[in-house]
C-alpha cells in the first residue's frame, strides 16, 4: 500500500538551501533510515513529512486515512502533566479508554475496599474487551515496562531529559501508527533498551522512517537508506552495509566520471586555442559541445571533517583511583572502586541508566569529590572532558569568539600552527557559519564545535560521556579514526554499541549496589561472555550421575597434524601476499583513475580478494 508521495519538495534555512526538488514514495512496507552529515536538513526533512513544518515549494500528498506517530529529538513536554497522561495522550477512542482504565486502577490501589472504585475498573474492562483494546494495553504495558517508565503518577517536569524522551518514545510506539517516524529514538537508552527496541521494531506492522547515529541499529532495523547529501535526496534500496557498498561504488565513479569531464574540456580547450585561422573554419557542434562541457558546474567534492589536532606527551603516572564511594540518596553509585590507569588505556563505561556512569567521570575529571577515597592525578596530565551537556557553549557568542576566546592559534598534529578560523573550516564550519551565534546551530553542529574546544586543549586522557548523542554518522567515523591513533587514554561512556567496539579494550560495567565488574575486550566480547555464563548457569546438573573432580591442571591442547601444520603454513603466506595486493591494488586505483574499463576490474578484483582474505583468516584462526 502507497502511503505517501513527495513531490518537488524545497527547503532552506535562513539563506542556506538544505534540499530542492526532492521526489519520491513510501510505502507501507517500507523501513527507512535517514543518513547525512549534521546541518544537512535530516531531522527538518523529517518534520516535514510529520506536519511540524511548511515547505518553501513543492507537497507531500498522503494516502486516505493514513495515520503518524511522530518522536522529535527534543519532544515538547507540559511539567505539570501526569507521566500516565502523557503517554497515552491521543485522539483515539482506545487511548483515551486505555487512560480512564489506568487511571481506574490506580485510584483502586489506594482504596481497595471501595466497591464503586472496583466497579468502576469491572465497567472499563469490560469496554476494553468489547472494543478489542485489551491487546493494545498489552503492548502498552510491555513497552513501558521496557523502557523502564514505571512512575506513572510522577509529573513529566520532575524528570530528567533522559526519562522524558523515553516517555515521548512510549507514547510514539503505543499508537502503533501507520508511519512511524522516529528522531534519534537510541538517545538516552541503555544498549539492553535498544536491543530490545530492535526486536520491537523488527515485528512493528507499520512503516518506519528513522534517523539514528546506532549503525549496529540502522543495520539491523532498516531495509532502505534515504541519504541528504549536499542538497541532494536519493534513496538505496537496502540496509546501512549495503549503502555503504553502494555509495563507496557511486564516489568512485563519480571521481571517474569527472576526471574524463575535465580531460575533455582541456582537450576542447586546446583546440578551440588553435589560432584565429583555424576557428573560422571549426565546426559549429564542436564549439557548441566545448561550451556545453565548461558550462557544466563542477563537481564540488564532500566536506569531510579532519581532526588534527596535537595532544601532550605524558609520563608514567596517568591518573590511580583509591577506594572512592559514592552515593546519593543512600542508594550507593560506587562502592570501593580502585583502579590504577595505564597510558594506553581504552575503556568503555556501561551500565543502566541512572547507575552512576556520569557520576564515575565527574570524579575522574576532579568535578566531583568523591564520598570516600582519593583521586591521584599524575603531574604531566592534561584532562579533556567532553561531556552530554555543552555546559560551555554560550548561545549568544559567536563560532569564531567561542573558539579564540581558547586560542588565537592552534597546533595541529602536524605541529603546524593554523588560525582558529582554518581550524574551524577543518571541523566543517564554514565562513558565513563562524559568524553565526552558537545558538543556530543544530544540535549535531554544537556537540561538533564543542568537541573542537575539548579537543583545542591538546588533553592526553579523554573522558567522553555519550559522544554520539547528535553527532552524525561522518563525525562518528572520523572520531573512531582520530582515537585509534589518538597517543593517551580514554575513557567512554556510552550506549553505541558499534562506537565501543570500534574504540575500547575495556569494559568496566556499573553493577547493583556500587560494584564495578571489569570485562576485557569491547562490548562484544563483553556481551560473548554474559551469554556464555547465562548458558553455563542455566545448564542442567544431572543427579544420576556424580559431577566429575575438579582439576587444576589445564586441558593439554590438541597438536595439529602434519596436514594442518601444512596448512597453516601456505595460509601465512596467502595472507601476507593477499594483503600486499590489496596495497598495489589501492595504488593502481589512484594511478588509474581516469581508465573506467580498468578501474572497474580492480575494483572487482579487490572484492573477490578481501573475501578470500576474511576466510583465510578465520581458518587461520582456528589452527592458530
Amino acid at each position: 500500500m502507497h502511503l505517501l508521495s513527495i513531490e518537488l519538495l524545497s527547503k532552506s534555512y535562513g539563506l542556506t538551501p538544505l534540499f530542492q526538488g526532492v521526489t519520491l514514495g513510501l510505502d507501507s512496507e517500507d523501513r527507512v533510515g535517514v543518513v547525512g552529515v549534521n546541518g544537512s536538513g535530516k531531522t527538518t526533512l523529517l518534520r516535514l513529512i510529520a506536519g511540524q513544518t511548511q515547505p518553501d515549494s513543492g507537497r507531500i500528498v498522503f494516502a486516505t486515512g493514513v495515520s503518524i506517530g511522530y518522536l522529535p529529538q527534543n519532544p515538547p513536554f507540559d511539567p505539570d502533566q501526569p507521566v500516565l497522561d502523557a503517554v497515552f495522550a491521543a485522539s483515539d477512542a482506545r487511548m483515551k479508554l486505555l487512560t480512564d482504565y489506568e487511571h481506574a486502577c490506580h485510584e483502586l490501589e489506594l482504596e481497595s475496599n471501595n466497591p464503586r472504585r472496583l466497579e468502576r475498573v469491572s465497567e472499563l474492562a469490560h469496554e476494553l474487551e468489547a472494543t478489542g483494546a485489551w491487546e493494545l494495553e498489552t503492548n502498552a504495558r510491555t513497552v513501558l515496562s521496557k523502557l523502564g517508565v514505571n512512575d506513572m503518577s510522577a509529573l513529566m517536569g520532575t524528570l530528567s531529559g533522559g526519562q522524558r524522551k523515553r516517555v515521548a518514545l512510549a507514547h510514539a510506539l503505543i499508537q502503533t501508527p501507520d508511519l512511524l517516524i522516529l528522531d534519534e529514538p537510541t538517545n538516552h537508552l541503555d544498549a539492553e533498551t535498544i536491543t530490545w527496541l530492535e526486536t520491537y521494531l523488527a515485528r512493528y506492522r507499520g512503516a518506519l522512517l528513522l534517523i539514528t547515529h546506532d549503525r549496529y541499529f540502522l543495520d539491523r532495523v532498516t531495509g532502505r537508506i534515504m541519504e541528504i547529501d549536499r542538497g541532494q535526496v536519493q534513496m538505496f534500496d537496502g540496509n546501512y552495509s549495503y549503502y555503504l557498498e553502494k555509495k563507496e561504488e557511486q564516489e568512485l565513479n563519480r571521481a571517474v566520471e569527472g576526471q574524463k569531464r575535465e580531460m575533455l574540456i582541456r582537450r576542447e580547450l586546446a583546440w578551440l586555442r588553435r589560432g584565429a585561422k583555424a576557428r573560422t573554419r571549426k565546426s559549429k557542434a564542436r564549439l557548441d559541445k566545448a561550451a556545453e562541457l565548461m558550462a557544466q558546474p563542477k563537481e564540488v567534492a564532500r566536506a569531510e571533517l579532519d581532526i588534527s589536532v596535537a595532544s601532550s606527551r605524558m609520563g608514567k603516572k596517568v591518573l590511580e583511583l583509591h577506594e572512592i564511594s559514592k552515593a546519593y540518596g543512600g542508594k550507593n553509585l560506587i562502592a570501593g572502586f580502585s583502579y590504577i590507569l595505564k597510558p594506553a588505556d581504552r575503556i568503555g563505561v556501561i551500565g543502566p541508566n541512572g547507575a552512576g556512569k556520569t557520576t564515575l567521570l565527574e570524579i575522574i575529571s576532579g568535578r566531583l569529590l568523591p564520598d570516600h577515597g582519593s583521586v591521584e592525578v599524575g603531574q604531566t596530565v592534561r584532562l579533556g572532558y567532553y561531556d552530554q551537556e555543552n555546559r560551555s557553549l554560550p548561545a549568544n557568542e559567536r563560532v569564531i569568539d567561542y573558539i579564540k576566546s581558547v586560542a588565537e592559534r592552534i597546533e595541529n598534529s602536524d605541529g603546524v600552527l593554523i588560525t582558529a578560523s582554518q581550524m574551524l573550516e577543518k571541523f566543517l564550519f564554514s565562513g558565513a557559519m563562524q559568524y553565526s551565534p552558537i545558538g543556530l546551530l543544530s544540535g549535531g553542529e554544537q556537540r561538533r564545535l564543542y568537541l573542537l574546544r575539548v579537543l583545542m586543549g591538546a588533553p592526553n586522557v579523554l573522558l567522553l560521556d555519550e559522544p554520539t548523542n547528535d553527532l552524525d554518522i561522518q563525525t562518528l567515523i572520523t572520531l573512531e579514526r582520530y582515537l585509534d591513533d589518538f597517543a593517551g587514554c580514554v575513557i567512554v561512556v556510552s550506549h553505541d554499541r558499534y562506537f565501543l567496539d570500534r574504540t575500547v579494550e575495556h569494559i568496566f560495567r556499573l553493577e547493583s549496589d556500587g560494584h564495578i565488574g571489569q570485562y576485557p575486550g569491547n562490548y562484544s566480547n563483553f556481551i560473548e561472555a554474559q551469554v556464555a555464563d547465562r548458558v553455563e548457569i542455566a545448564r542442567p546438573v544431572l543427579k544420576e550421575k556424580p559431577a566429575p573432580q575438579v582439576t587444576t591442571t589445564p586441558p593439554a591442547k590438541r597438536k595439529l597434524t602434519f596436514k594442518e601444520e601444512k596448512e597453516l603454513a601456505a595460509l601465512e603466506i596467502e595472507i601476507h601476499e593477499g594483503e600486499q595486493r590489496q596495497k598495489e591494488i589501492e595504488v593502481e586505483l589512484a594511478a588509474n583513475s581516469s581508465d573506467a574499463g580498468l578501474v572497474h576490474k580492480l575494483y572487482e578484483e579487490r572484492e573477490r580478494l578481501t573475501a578470500r582474505l576474511a576466510d583465510a583468516l578465520n581458518r587461520w584462526s582456528e589452527l592458530a
